[in-house]
């Protein structure tokens, strides 16, 4: 098993980054998760199939729609969610997953370390990790 600080390192040297789950809402995790990486310089796409624009970017409806598995993906969806995401990420080819507190479930969990992939879970957040100001 990979130590929880090792994938974290791994998850932010990628070069660029997904955000599933992101929000028009200012105050949800959502656009505060998307705001976190733009603070920070980082090339982000903002992901959610009920949305065009998040916070002036051009959102995908799904990570198939982005096809570039060299990203990492944050995961802020409901749990229930969450699963259908781990299988898409699988899917296009995606390595590295960030289920952000409140986004994960076992069975999410389980079915991401069946499929090989990367999984940050249960633990920090990426606000608290990379220093977020609202």
């Amino acid at each position: 098993m990979i130590d929880p600080n090792e994938l974290v390192q791994s998850f932010l040297a990628a070069s660029e980054f997904a955000v599933v789950g992101a929000s028009t809402h200012r105050e949800k995790y959502g656009n505060k998760v998307l705001r976190c990486y733009m603070q920070h310089g980082h090339d982000v796409t903002p992901v959610n199939p009920g949305e065009d624009e998040v916070e002036g970017l051009v959102c995908a409806g799904s990570l198939t729609e982005l096809a570039r598995p060299t990203a990492s993906v944050s995961i802020i969806t409901p749990p229930r969610v969450t699963l259908a995401v781990v299988e898409e990420a699988a899917a296009v080819g995606y390595q590295r997953l960030w289920m952000q507190p409140g986004a994960e479930s076992a069975e999410a969990v389980a079915r991401a370390a069946e499929l090989g992939l990367d999984v940050i879970h249960s633990g920090p957040c990426l606000l608290v990790v990379l220093g977020y100001r609202d």
